[in-house]
């Protein structure tokens, strides 16, 4: 086995044991190659599974990769594993993830400000359904907690990265915007 080929083979078992994004600091540094080396010892792990029609794709998330299952074999996934689907995020969650996607990182407080009310059950839902979390304390009097997306929100929407996040739009009410992200399965 040629040097590039094993640690593209080593990269492949680090994601699978993983089973989460793992930072590219992280793999560079197990691998002992340099973070730069990582999207060329990715691609080539992408083109094998293109190459063999796999089941398995490389995702690219910010600054993380992940081995996951290409998105048409979710249903067979689900069957087989029989999960349950989550239920879809109400109106108040969606409003609440799209504040802090454009925010963040965002205190309860702020998000309770654009609301108009106390969203702080809403924030601990998409927390536990991990769609945001914890960033840190902010910098304003009091240090409240910062909540931020996670590589899981970037997922359930169909983004790369931040910067993908549709133009917000002003609000026809008057109030601060209203982003576009539209629901899609959240999986469980």
């Amino acid at each position: 086995m040629t040097e590039e080929n094993q640690l593209s083979a080593m990269a492949e078992a680090i994601l699978f044991a993983a089973g989460e994004p793992l930072e590219t600091s992280r793999i560079a540094q197990a691998l002992g190659v340099t973070e730069s080396e990582i999207p060329v010892i990715m691609q080539k792990l992408e083109q094998r599974y293109l190459e063999t029609d796999s089941a398995l794709q490389i995702l690219h998330l910010e600054k993380a990769w992940q081995l996951a299952a290409k998105q048409e074999f979710a249903p067979v996934i689900r069957t087989a594993l029989e999960t349950r689907r989550m239920q879809p995020l109400s109106n108040a969650a969606m409003e609440t993830l799209t504040i802090i996607a454009y925010n963040q990182p965002v205190s309860k407080g702020f998000v309770e400000r654009v609301r108009g009310i106390d969203s702080s059950s809403v924030v601990n839902s998409l927390a536990d359904k991990g769609l945001v979390e914890e960033a840190g304390r902010i910098d304003v009097p009091g240090h409240p907690i910062g909540y931020r997306t996670t590589d899981l929100f970037l997922r359930v929407f169909g983004l790369r990265s931040l910067e993908e996040l549709p133009e917000p739009k002003p609000a026809e009410s008057g109030g601060t915007f209203t982003g576009e992200l539209t629901e899609q399965d959240v999986p469980s």
